[in-house]
């Protein structure tokens, strides 16, 4: 597979798109707004040119960046093989991007979800051929961590996960582990009830932010505090992500704290705010 389709174009569609262009795949990046697209092109031009100027690349990023095609054109996915989406974290958005994507794809492309907690077969079910649907669930920065989840939904077609696994390892040089349909997968599920209990203990004056954050960090060999790590993940995300964790699971570690309740409701989504736990725009 060499013919990439990436639709949604914030941090994480941006980063996917970068590995799969430096994979020598032909990208096609679809976002419904010019200005994310805009943006996007910004940070990837940056991004490139920083891992230039250090050596990283074995081609000039003028070469990557010249394999990427952008467009607000979802029909322009048609002669895609694999397809990842990475917009916002709600169900409702994504079932209606499957069903958009059935109309355009040819019915053996592959069409993977960059979800980090909603559960693969429910997106899967919104498809006319749910065995191609399978979930692709990297890190970020996406061109950075070496990771990803490939997750099986239970209609999936086990050649299908076959394949993606391949991709994953061979074209986008990522280490990938095998999971689950549960919400979370492996990752999220053991990480998000230990950012929640971060919050928890900002919320319950336990410590400082900066207390906790250092506490972690020096005491426990975490390269980023939680409450540092949750402003960069986005705590709109992070509120969306525990509360799919709750639904499915049914315990307490996963329940959303008040204070995350509070800052999102606020308006303090985090980095991408300019104020979450801390405060950004200094």
């Amino acid at each position: 597979m060499d013919r990439l389709g990436v639709v949604g174009c914030g941090v994480m569609g941006a980063g996917i798109a970068e590995i799969g262009a430096k994979g020598g795949c032909d990208v096609i990046v679809v976002d419904a707004f010019p200005d994310a697209l805009d943006k996007a092109k910004g940070r990837m031009a940056a991004s490139l040119a920083k891992a230039e100027a250090a050596g990283k690349l074995s081609e000039p990023a003028d070469a990557i960046i010249g394999r990427i095609t952008w467009t607000t054109e979802i029909s322009a996915l048609a002669d895609r093989q694999f397809v990842t989406e990475a917009i916002r974290e709600t169900l409702e958005d994504k079932v209606t991007l499957i069903h958009q994507l059935d109309e355009v794809l040819a019915d053996d492309a592959i069409i993977a979800t960059n979800t980090s907690s909603i559960p693969v077969s429910q997106l899967a079910a919104a498809s006319a051929h749910p065995e191609r649907v399978l979930g692709t669930h990297y890190f970020n920065p996406v061109p950075v961590m070496p990771l990803v989840e490939v997750v099986s939904a239970i209609q999936t077609d086990p050649a299908v996960a076959d394949r993606t696994h391949e991709f994953c390892a061979n074209v986008l040089g990522k280490k990938v582990i095998r999971a689950k349909d549960r919400s979370g997968f492996v990752v999220n599920a053991l990480l998000v009830p230990y950012l929640l209990d971060a919050i928890r203990s900002l919320e319950n004056g336990v410590a400082s932010k900066e207390d906790i954050d250092e506490g972690m960090v020096a005491g426990c060999g975490m390269p980023m505090g939680p409450l540092r790590l949750c402003d960069m993940i986005g705590l709109d995300t992070m509120l969306l992500v525990s509360e799919s964790l709750y639904a499915e699971h049914l315990e307490l570690r996963f329940a959303p704290p008040a204070l995350l309740k509070r800052h999102v409701e606020a308006g303090m989504y985090g980095r991408k705010s300019g104020r979450g736990f801390y405060d950004y725009a200094r």
